[in-house]
């Protein structure tokens, strides 16, 4: 017992070409950077105080390749080489072998920048 498929196109994908030819020039800088600023403005915020420095200490990054845009937030309190937004939020040792629990307040802080980072990029490609 055989069987065949036969597939057939018609038209031209000119519609595509075109489309995608404006996606390429596609500009989502503006839409980053306010994601940027959100972020950090959602991450001070969130970020647990005692002296303040923590919260007042986050930035962001936009790095571009080929191939992919990457945004990260950064904080800049370092201490004795660690960063302290981290161990805020995960957790760390004390010297004396105790533990402090983390907080888990970074991605709960960027969980609505990332939504509505989706929701703009999504606007944006689909008014191309």
């Amino acid at each position: 017992m055989s069987s065949s498929l036969k597939l057939q196109s018609y038209g031209d994908y000119s519609k595509t070409i075109k489309y995608l030819n404006k996606l390429q020039h596609l500009n989502i800088d503006t839409i980053l950077k306010s994601a940027g600023n959100r972020g950090v403005e959602a991450l001070k915020k969130a970020t647990p105080k005692d002296t303040g420095k923590t919260a007042s200490s986050w930035g962001y990054e936009i790095t571009k390749s080929k191939n992919e845009i990457i945004i990260t937030w950064t904080n800049s309190n370092i201490q004795r080489g660690i960063n302290i937004a981290v161990i805020l939020d995960v957790g760390h040792a004390t010297k004396n072998g105790g533990y402090v629990v983390g907080r888990n307040y970074i991605e709960p802080a960027l969980r609505p920048v990332f939504d509505k980072i989706a929701d703009d990029v999504w606007k944006a490609v689909t008014s191309v």
